[in-house]
Order: C-alpha cells, then structure tokens, then sequence
C-alpha cells in the first residue's frame, strides 16, 4: 500500500471511529438528579450530512457522507454512598452513505448496522442526596457537581477487511467531571473529559491493498461541552449546545 494511501485510510477511519463516540456525547442536563429508583427509556435520532476535509496531501477529493444514527437508551436511578448515581445503557444503529475520489476513482460505499453499545455510570458529588420521589418534588437545584464513567464496547459492525466500518474493534473509555448551574428558568452545563482508547490489532488488513496485519492506535483526547438551557415551561426547555476536542 502507498504511504499517501494509508493517511487516506486513517483519515476516513478516524471520522467514522470519532464520529460514532462523539455524536452520542453532546447531552445537555446530563448532571440532573432524579428520584432513586427511577427508569427511563428514550429513542434519540440523529443525521448528519456534508463534505468531508483533508488535507492536500491525501488523494481523496469530493468526499461526502449522510449518515442517520437512531439510539435506544435505558437509565435507572440509584442511591450511591447517599448520593443521586445513574446508570446509562445506548445501543445506536447506524445508517451511512458514503462517497468520494480515491486515488483518481469514483468510489461509493453503504453501511447499515449496530454502532458500539455504550455503559455510563454517574454520581453527584455536590447537591445531589440521593432522595425518593416525596423529598425530590420539594428540592430545588442550584449547583450540581458531578463524575462520569463511560465506556464504548467493540461491538459495532465490524470488518477488518473494509475501511468503512461503524464499530471501531477496540474499547474506549471517558472519565467526566461535570458542573450544572441554575439560575432561575436558565441552566447552565459544562463538563470536561478525557478519551482512553485500547488498541485495534486488525484494521483495513487481509484484503487486496494490505494482505497482512495494520495495527491502530489512538492517543488520548481531550473533550469539553458547554449547553445553555432554558426552561419554556414544565417538562420543556430548549438548549443552546457547544462541544470541542483535541489531543489530550
């Protein structure tokens, strides 16, 4: 495989592998409490479309992706050392077009699959006790600080012979610290993370451009989210959101 082929393959790679992680992260009021022992179950969607970017060195050019991502998610409430912890189950599909020029050559791909499950265990460090309905519908918040664990599982559509895939074959990890702050109808979210990635010992190999074995590794990045939210009325608010990464 050329040099300049394979840092168009981990560019494409890195997309779809950075995608999957972050489009599940951007979560206004994430840091709120609820009654313990509560369950809630959500169907999110989202879809996203334009131009893919790289630089001039890499012989891809026109490149572009429509990709629609529903998620099932599943949270239940506990009591943690008397304070609020949730826990956080999503499992994502994916549903992807996938076009550019490759090395001189029209090239479309299509992808439809399960994306990485993800597990999230949270727990308020400041103003959240943990409290039953009875006590909750009395408290009123005003500044929440808490920690989150996430971890993305291997269990995406995967192929190790394409370069397009919706799973990325490796673990990833992302501790949280997160602050929310009310004001009145207007909240205030910002959290800070750090992403830990394992590594991925077969990917793009056994196929017609590398017959053997290509081993992907990825540093730790950096992630932070600003939301500003405000409540329109009982059970509906709008939010104002913000994300931002970068090599840890």
């Amino acid at each position: 495989m050329r040099p300049c082929f394979k840092r168009a393959v981990s560019a494409i790679a890195a997309f779809c592998s950075l995608r999957s992680l972050h489009a599940q992260d951007l979560a206004p009021r994430a840091y709120l409490i609820t009654p313990i022992h509560s369950n809630a179950v959500t169907l999110t969607y989202s879809f996203d479309s334009g131009n893919l970017i790289f630089d001039g060195q890499i012989p891809i050019s026109n490149a572009s992706a429509k990709v629609s991502v529903p998620v099932f998610n599943y949270s239940h409430s506990v009591s943690f050392f008397g304070r609020t912890a949730s826990f956080l189950a999503a499992v994502p599909y994916g549903v992807g077009k996938f076009s550019g020029t490759v090395l001189g050559t029209e090239t479309n791909a299509y992808r439809s699959g399960l994306l990485p499950a993800v597990f999230r265990f949270s727990v308020n460090l400041k103003g959240g006790p943990a409290m039953d309905l009875r006590d909750f519908v009395k408290w009123q918040q005003k500044t929440l600080v808490g920690v989150s664990f996430k971890v993305v599982t291997p269990t995406g559509q995967y192929d190790p012979t394409k370069l397009l895939n919706f799973g990325a074959n490796r673990w990833a990890f992302k501790p949280e610290l997160g602050l929310s702050q009310r004001g009145h109808r207007w909240l205030l979210d910002t959290y800070g993370a750090i992403w830990f990635f394992t590594t991925n010992h077969e990917f793009f190999s056994h196929n017609k451009y590398n017959p053997g074995v290509i081993v992907q590794s990825q540093a730790p990045i950096g992630a932070f989210e600003g939301h500003l939210s405000y409540d329109l009325k009982p059970r509906l608010w709008a939010s104002l959101d913000g994300t931002g990464v970068g090599q840890a």
